[in-house]
């Protein structure tokens, strides 16, 4: 959002766009009121089991409507002049921005006679594709996505080169939509062919190995003006051959009787078969069809065909495939399986599931079969052989993640990325002949690491479960309860929150403040079984332990309630929703971005039904108390004193539907009867975040971390 003029500044501290709050306004850091703007609350209500539930705000999910942009309009005025006069944020976004100012490298990787890899030069809105023939030679820029907008809203979402690396197919997207547009380019020239493919969403792209076409996933074209707001249904795999219209290509799967399938193609590395990877919403469980391409029009066959447990094709010697599967290992196992005698009862195991969680795990030079796991939330990786045997651990530089060991079998390198809390990514180039891992590229920040640590703690949940938690800071930091701290978390869809460094987190605790990362149930920690003790029913244990590690950090005098802030985004918004209006005496501060806060209607917009495996269906009696029960928007309470809360949303967000937060900051700014402001910041040309413009993001950190600063008091 560009900054707002002075004159428009004033009128959002003195005047009501919309009318006049009828409860005790909070006050702007210039001592003015701040009115919210009203928002008519209508007389929307639904029945489910007999239960009312009003919704006086359905009117805001028509965010096209001139209503709710006006409405938009008077948030954002407020906001932004609430903002600008933060007395350190112009401190706080000229430091972000020096911080920023460093070289960034993706991890490369190699295909045909070309290395690939990602690079930010440090400032610039989006990273720039690169090419060379061999790691000693000068690189050539080959997709810039900063000369394809002004603004830097034009993101490269998708990249994948042909068997041979002469081509490469790329999607972009626009304003951080979903929605992906793919084109080819040659590598060698940087011109691009005349194939064009639209309307695909969550869709890799997967070459065939004469180089000559691909298979992608696409969607029907949705009706103009419902791009960001349809829901999205019926998948289709397609073939695409180079230089033929996108309307010539060949359909290869489909299912009209299940809306919900989705599909993503692989080819194996010897070009044999074809994987077709079915899911179903966002649950770890998935089948996989096959096809033999040696074979002109054989027949789609299955492999597993049953959504009971995660499956991943390692590779293959010919029949007998290597998968890296959740059935019989919640924290993940590696098996054979010959397509001649698929039956579970004749699968082989060559890695057994360890006491740590199996994350990813690759094939490649000799036969090795590169592991990464999560011990307590943190990497180790080892190298085995087919035969299970333990070939030997990857030394890393200490507590952090890691991420890569891409490549091929004839490969003799691989690349990898360390990075942690307080350690920038690091890249790494593995030989696996000798097992030497040798910087790559390394990043030079402009700070001292060594001014900082980091520790990991456990602490109890509500029920008792033993739940980690990262702590970072500067050292020596005094335990007297006055720390301002930022307790993050995210808790869901199998996803484990992971040390990693953050430019964002680097200024907070250059502020003096602690940053604190809680691994919770719902997330992807210890595997299937920590996942599924934080998913519908049992969503309460993930906001347990979230608030356990508030009074944790309390009890321990790390902070106080007066200087305590939480934050997280998407599922970690619902998180930070749903412990605000559970326990507002517990927080000073919350920053929920692009949350999802109304729990009985997210299964209605774009991909919000593939969440039901998580969250569960307002269809299911027990699921529909349990979703009401913890629903932000239906429990604010009036009269409450909530803390002061930044909301932040992206009004081209296709992921989580930006009337979400709309929702739930007009529902809090009516019930707030306490001083602490109540804003929205209603970020334009953006989405659910990825593909967000570097200025943008430095905008946006620097307006949450000045806000902390303000409402924290931490002068």
């Amino acid at each position: 959002m560009p900054k707002i003029l002075a004159s428009c500044m004033a009128i959002a501290l003195t005047a009501v766009p919309l009318g006049a709050a009828a409860h005790p306004a909070a006050h702007s850091p210039g001592g003015h009121s701040l009115h919210y703007p009203v928002a008519p609350q209508g007389p929307q209500t639904d029945v489910y089991f007999g239960v009312t539930v009003p919704d006086p705000y359905r009117w805001l999910e028509d965010t096209e409507s001139k209503q709710t942009q006006d409405w938009i309009t008077a948030e954002n005025h407020l906001t932004f002049g609430y903002l600008e006069t933060l007395p350190k944020r112009e401190a706080i976004q000229q430091r972000l921005t020096k911080l920023w100012n460093y070289e960034r490298y993706g991890v490369p990787f190699r295909e045909g006679d070309r290395y690939f890899y990602a690079k930010n030069d440090g400032l610039q809105n989006q990273a720039v594709y690169y090419t060379q023939r061999s790691l000693t030679d000068a690189p050539k820029v080959l997709i810039d996505p900063n000369t394809l907008s002004k603004d830097g809203t034009i993101a490269l979402t998708g990249f994948s080169p042909s068997r041979n690396g002469h081509l490469v197919a790329y999607g972009l997207s626009a304003a951080g939509s979903d929605w992906q547009e793919w084109r080819v380019r040659d590598a060698e020239t940087g011109t691009d062919l005349s194939d064009h493919l639209k309307w695909i969403k969550f869709s890799n792209v997967t070459w065939t190995p004469d180089n000559q076409g691909f298979y992608y996933s696409r969607y029907d074209e949705p009706k103009p003006g419902n791009e960001l707001k349809d829901v999205n249904y019926y998948q289709k795999l397609f073939y695409h051959r180079l230089g033929t219209a996108q309307a010539e290509d060949r359909l290869v799967y489909e299912r009209k009787d299940q809306k919900e399938w989705a599909f993503s193609a692989d080819v194996t590395e010897d070009g044999r078969y074809l994987l077709i990877y079915i899911s179903q919403g966002t649950e770890r469980k998935n089948r996989i069809y096959v096809q033999d391409l040696s074979t002109p029009e054989s027949p789609i066959v299955p492999l597993f065909d049953a959504f009971d447990a995660e499956y991943g094709v390692i590779g293959n010697d010919g029949p007998v495939f290597y998968v890296k599967t959740t059935n019989g290992a919640p924290r993940s196992r590696a098996i054979a399986v010959d397509l001649r005698s698929p039956e579970p009862s004749a699968w082989r195991e060559v890695v057994p599931q360890a006491a740590d969680n199996l994350e990813s795990i690759t094939l490649l030079h000799h036969d090795q079969l590169v592991a990464s796991y999560l011990k307590d939330a943190y990497s180790h990786v080892r190298v085995f052989g087919l035969d299970g045997k333990l070939v030997r651990e990857v030394d890393l530089p200490g507590i952090g993640s890691v991420g890569g060991f891409g490549g091929h079998r004839e490969d003799a390198e691989t690349f990898y990325a360390f990075t942690g809390f307080t350690t920038p990514s690091t890249i790494y180039r593995y030989d696996l002949a000798t097992g030497h891992s040798g910087v790559f590229r390394a990043p030079k920040v402009a700070f001292d690491p060594s001014a900082y640590e980091t520790k990991q703690v456990f602490y109890a949940s509500r029920d008792g479960t033993r739940v980690p938690m990262f702590l970072t800071y500067k050292k020596g930091l005094q335990l007297n309860g006055h720390n301002p701290t930022y307790l993050y978390g995210y808790g869901g869809f199998n996803i484990p929150m992971t040390p990693g460094f953050s430019v964002s987190n680097l200024e907070w605790m250059e502020m003096g403040g602690v940053y604190a990362v809680a691994n919770i149930r719902g997330g992807g920690e210890y595997g299937e079984t920590w996942h599924l003790a934080g998913t519908k029913l049992h969503k309460q244990n993930v906001f347990d332990d979230f608030i356990s590690a508030a009074e944790w950090l309390i009890a321990h005098r790390y902070t106080s309630p007066q200087k305590l802030a939480i934050g997280g985004g998407s599922n970690g918004g619902l998180l930070v929703g749903a412990c605000v209006t559970q326990r507002p005496d517990l927080f000073a501060a919350a920053c929920p971005a692009v949350g999802v806060m109304d729990m009985l209607r997210f299964h209605l917009f774009t991909i919000g039904w593939g969440w039901v495996p998580d969250y569960g269906s307002v269809a299911d009696v027990a699921e529909f108390k349990a979703l009401y029960a913890y629903s932000p928007v239906h429990n604010v309470k009036p009269g409450k004193h909530y803390p002061a809360m930044l909301i932040t949303t992206g009004d081209h967000d296709d992921r989580v539907f930006p009337a979400h937060s709309f929702k739930f900051a007009a529902t809090v700014q009516a019930a707030q009867a306490g001083e602490a402001p109540v804003l929205i910041r209603i970020e334009t040309r953006a989405g659910h975040g990825a593909g967000k413009p570097t200025s943008k993001v430095i905008e946006e950190i620097a307006d949450r971390w000045a806000f902390l600063h303000h409402v924290l008091r931490m002068d």
